[in-house]
């Protein structure tokens, strides 16, 4: 497994690289991701550029970071819904609250989360694998309640990435000033989404 390269990696450095990456989120949807250099986000956490790169060596450190952060909390998600019992509706309305609130609360609703082609080459094949396992994930929940009748017979990997496509991109409009937050959009979406499919 590709390891996050950075000077330090125990508990408190994660946390402290979680933080982080919640406040960087704020440059990134100022200046765009691309436009957006270390020495940007050091200012807008109040860091000295050094200071930044104790804990990323790079802007790909931090944009791997958040990837793979968000990517093993969805997953691990994913596996205990799929093992609880339960009606799939409310498993899959789970999930999908449980992917908003990860993208909004835990990576501060940062688009660097979609941002797969600026990665390193050398870590891009961890980060997919880890993304279509979480997919496959998504279809075996749809595929079960269309086999149970639960939803309408839909083809489960057209509705995976129409969920995917719907939840993704809430991080190009989403302000955290903004009137609602972000258990309510997840509420939300949930119902939307998950009504699309239930008969």
């Amino acid at each position: 497994m590709v390891q996050i390269a950075v000077a330090r990696s125990g508990p408190r450095s994660q946390e402290k690289r979680a933080e982080i990456l919640r406040r960087a989120a704020d440059a990134f949807r100022r200046r765009g991701f691309h436009a957006t250099g270390m020495r940007d986000i050091a200012r807008s956490l109040g860091m000295t550029p050094g200071a930044l790169y104790y804990y990323f060596r790079s802007k790909g450190d931090l944009l791997y970071f958040c990837q793979q952060h968000s990517l093993r909390r969805l997953l691990g998600e994913g596996r205990a819904i799929l093992s609880r019992p339960g009606g799939e509706g409310e498993k899959l309305r789970t999930l999908i609250r449980a992917h908003v609130e990860t993208l909004l609360d835990e990576t501060g609703g940062s688009a660097a989360h979609l941002e797969v082609r600026a990665l390193p080459s050398g870590r891009r094949p961890w980060i997919l694998a880890q993304r279509d396992a979480y997919e496959t994930t998504l279809r075996r929940l749809i595929t079960r309640g269309v086999r149970s009748g639960a939803f309408r017979p839909v083809d489960p990997k057209l509705a995976a990435l129409a969920i995917l496509g719907a939840v993704n991109g809430i991080v190009l409009w989403w302000k955290p000033e903004g009137p609602r937050r972000p258990a309510e959009i997840a509420g939300a979406f949930a119902e939307v989404l998950v009504g699309g499919l239930e008969r």
